[in-house]
């Protein structure tokens, strides 16, 4: 059975062994946005802190509360259960009435802020994410964790979507959507499996760059993406001196595909290697049916194609020892890179869970 997650790293002579999320405690996620609301306008907004709790099952609290579809209720990402996160939801305020938010205190959700904006918080609005991790039962040697350290906010990692992104059984339950066999379901869950399935096929693609020891450095008919922005555009032969130098510096960054319709394509050896990653999904597998054919279903589905950087890196990187074996670790990353993926790069581990696909659907 083929690998649909892989994750291969560049070889290293030791691995560094350690347990994250031992507890909730030890995985804290504090998202940051790009601008501070105005403390005006027509929709509440609020800096919640949860645990034990989706992003999902708070909107439809506040919903609930407020008696409108949970539909109305913003937020910019989702954020794991499984963690203490902070974050930020909107609520439009509904003329004549004041609901008794304080009433949804609980000890798995506090409100840190109140206030007001004139407008909905929409999905992707974020700047990044920081987050406190503790890594708990470290093994290897002292020198050998500052050395990969420092190369992590050096050189960067693999910018994988990590596990949380698949959930449990999303692959087949979009295999079944991608082919039209679907249950019946709503805009948002639809929306989640199509992602995850968009982000499966990226996974495939950067494992192959990482294979080749390419997945940091601009290829020939790269689709370069722009640091800190969704812009992308195709490199051209005589910018590619110039643009591998801007990547040496972290302003550009080469990209892998989220399949759907249209968008920039690859050209050159950037597409030969795009396509032989793809081109390795197995046609007929028996849990998700035919791989190689999601790129046009997903398309068919009216998705519109994107592209998303292949690399990452820690931003305001700092640590800690709090005793001898466990490690505090305190960073930010840019929306939609995972920490998880930073820290299997840390460790130098070739895979952190059973990433076969038999396994990935149970």
């Amino acid at each position: 059975m083929s690998e649909l997650f892989p994750r291969i790293y560049p070889h290293v002579d030791v691995l560094l062994e350690a347990e994250l999320k031992s507890t909730e405690d030890d995985f804290q996620v504090t998202e940051m946005l790009p601008f501070t609301p105005s403390g005006t306008g027509s929709h509440y907004w609020f800096f919640i802190e949860k645990r034990g709790l989706n992003t999902q099952e708070v909107a439809k609290r506040l919903a609930q509360l407020a008696s409108i579809p949970v539909r109305d209720v913003g937020y910019a990402g989702m954020k794991d259960r499984h963690a203490i996160t902070r974050q930020s939801f909107s609520v439009p305020v509904q003329a004549g009435t004041t609901p008794d938010w304080l009433s949804l205190e609980s000890e798995n959700l506090h409100f840190l802020e109140m206030t007001r904006h004139d407008r909905k918080l929409r999905r992707g609005v974020l700047k990044g994410n920081h987050f406190r991790l503790v890594l708990r039962h470290c093994q290897g040697e002292t020198a050998l964790w500052e050395t990969r350290l420092q190369h992590l906010q050096k050189t960067g990692f693999p910018n994988y979507f990590g596990a949380q992104r698949f959930g449990h059984r999303n692959l087949q339950e979009a295999s079944r959507l991608l082919s039209g066999t679907a249950r019946k379901m709503d805009r948002h869950q639809r929306g989640l499996l199509l992602s995850a399935a968009r982000s499966a096929l990226f996974n495939q693609v950067l494992a192959e760059r990482v294979r080749q020891n390419n997945w940091n450095v601009l290829l020939a008919g790269e689709i370069v993406q722009l640091n800190g922005s969704h812009s992308i555009f195709l490199a051209q032969a005589n910018e590619q001196e110039s643009l591998q130098q801007r990547a040496a510096e972290w302003d550009v960054h080469p990209s892998g595909p989220l399949p759907g319709r249209g968008g920039l394509s690859p050209e050159n050896q950037a597409a030969f290697v795009e396509k032989q990653a793809l081109d390795a999904l197995p046609e007929a597998s028996e849990t998700l049916g035919n791989l190689r054919h999601w790129p046009q279903q997903l398309a068919a589905q009216g998705v519109d194609a994107a592209r998303r950087a292949l690399r990452a890196r820690p931003d305001s990187l700092q640590y800690h020892w709090q005793d001898s074996s466990t490690l505090i670790l305190e960073f930010s990353l840019p929306a939609g890179v995972f920490a998880t993926s930073c820290i299997e790069a840390l460790l130098g581990r070739e895979q952190v869970r059973a990433d076969r696909l038999d396994l990935c659907v149970d």
